[in-house]
């Protein structure tokens, strides 16, 4: 069996060559946060700068601090990226722009393999190649369904139907690795109720102050196309709900209940092991891959909005076939999905035993700590 370091080398090559596309004598880029408070493993970054040089990359590292609110990196860090061949971010700065027009040719990635530890398992090492492959499928068959459906235990159900999307403005404009969200489907043909429990949190794009609001009790979302049409639940839920998009959408200028679009987790490797409640800003920067998270873009007509509406263990039906099923995805149930599992078997393993922590409580539940 491979050593630690050995997959964290494997992990980063994967990085580094099936994503970033780089050859020796490429030179990277390596955005770092100068303090990254927990969010980023500080022994990330030099471990993909050990990786890269065995490759024979040429590697700069450049610290970057992390601001709560963010537009375009400054001038002398556009031209860093302009100089480079690859671009790769370690700080939530890539995150936070990561659906900005980026300008530049050179190729941008954003690292959501957040520590050694995600790098080195089957969510690192996997050949990105596999997942980009699974994400089109994936896109190929609900923009050719006729009717989505989804639900989840707690009580979601809406249903509606998606445009040609996954060719359009929507998705990123910088590369993630690794690959673990289809395109974001416009909430604009949907309607019906989003489920949620625990808490409400933010997106990435802004770190605002609260960031999250706790939930006592099952809050219901009420939507219609691109708007949030109201909310159900206690009094004390729906009153804080309310206050909380009402605060974001006005400290922004933003559509408050304006609803942008949703899609789910692919990639089974991804695991957090933490309760979110004990990092929401973390939680949200990885545990979303996972294929038993599902979140929707509200607040703001734009992608990702502001707020962020998590769902646990969706079930997701295309024209009657569960794709997804209480939190599991089935490739196989995919034009061209079982091929693509005998392509990778590294990859059918993952599906065949899937990661399961992704940040719940121990009720089970998202939960507010």
């Amino acid at each position: 069996m491979a050593s630690f370091l050995d997959r964290v080398a494997q992990g980063a090559h994967n990085l580094l060559i099936n994503c970033g596309n780089c050859a020796p004598g490429h030179r990277v880029l390596l955005i770092s946060e100068e303090d990254s408070g927990g969010f980023y493993d500080p022994h990330l970054a030099p471990a993909i700068h050990a990786a890269g040089d065995a490759l024979g990359l040429i590697i700069e590292m450049y610290f970057v601090p992390f601001h709560r609110e963010v537009n375009d990196p400054d001038e002398t860090l556009m031209q860093k990226i302009n100089d480079a061949d690859c671009t790769l971010f370690l700080a939530r700065l890539g995150d936070q722009i990561r659906f900005h027009e980026t300008g530049l040719a050179s190729t941008q990635i954003i690292n959501y393999a957040l520590d050694r530890d995600m790098l080195a398992s089957s969510f690192g090492t996997i050949d990105y190649q596999a997942f980009e492959s699974l994400g089109r499928l994936i896109n190929k068959t609900i923009e050719q369904s006729e009717s989505i459906r989804v639900t989840c235990p707690v009580g979601t159900h809406f249903e509606g139907h998606a445009a040609k999307f996954s060719r359009f403005k929507g998705d990123t404009t910088r590369k993630r690795f690794p690959i673990s969200v289809f395109a974001p489907i416009p909430a604009k043909g949907f309607r019906g109720r989003i489920a949620q429990n625990g808490f409400l949190t933010g997106t990435g794009s802004q770190y605002y102050s609260p960031w999250h609001c706790p939930l006592e009790e099952t809050l219901f979302v009420n939507f219609e196309g691109n708007r949030i049409t109201g909310f159900d639940g206690t009094p004390k839920d729906v009153a804080a709900a309310k206050m909380h998009y009402e605060f974001v959408g006005n400290t922004y200028g933003i559509d408050t209940y304006f609803i942008h679009s949703w899609h789910a987790g692919i990639h089974p490797g991804c695991e957090y092991r933490e309760c979110a409640g004990l990092n929401y800003e973390r939680w949200s920067g990885c545990a979303f891959g996972n294929p038993r998270l599902m979140h929707f873009h509200t607040c703001g007509e734009y992608p990702p909005g502001e707020i962020s509406l998590n769902l646990l263990d969706p079930t997701v039906s295309a024209d009657g076939v569960p794709i997804w099923e209480a939190g599991r995805l089935y490739p196989e149930r995919l034009q061209g999905g079982s091929a693509l599992l005998e392509q990778y078997p590294d990859m059918r393993a993952a599906f065949d035993c899937p990661a399961t922590q992704v940040g719940q409580s121990e009720s089970g539940q998202l939960a507010y700590v």
